[in-house]
């Protein structure tokens, strides 16, 4: 026999909002990362479940309204629904554009002159 969850328990969503301040990762300060979780009514929305979270008082630099947000990974609206579980994340601009970025590092590896960073020349012989 399979036991229903009570009415009260369902009511409520357990969720966690992050995010990463400005110069966390390798090498940065410890406690650079806003972790929180919560418990909202069911039905809260990403941007309910952000103001909930006391994010914009601990980090006055995040602005919900212009930052991308998402759950998980996957890009959200701020109308979007949270569910049991849902980790917020509130999304950084990018500092610097990907591509760019990759094409400095393929730059740097073929300066060096190792066969790996001669592999993709196209006409190069051995």
């Amino acid at each position: 026999m399979t036991t229903r969850p009570d009415a009260t328990a369902t009511s409520r969503v357990r969720l966690a909002v992050c995010y990463a301040r400005p110069g966390s990762g390798p090498g940065s300060a410890p406690g650079s990362v806003f972790l929180k979780e919560i418990e909202v009514p069911a039905g809260t929305s990403i941007l309910q479940a952000i103001a909930a979270s006391g994010l914009v008082r601990a980090c006055p630099e995040v602005d919900p309204n212009t930052m991308r947000v998402g759950i998980f990974g996957k890009l959200k609206t701020l109308d979007t629904v949270v569910r049991e579980g849902d980790r917020v994340e509130v999304y950084r601009p990018l500092t610097a554009d990907p591509k760019q970025a990759r094409r400095k590092r393929v730059q740097k590896t073929r300066a060096t002159g190792t066969r790996e960073g001669q592999k993709w020349l196209r006409g190069k012989s051995d």
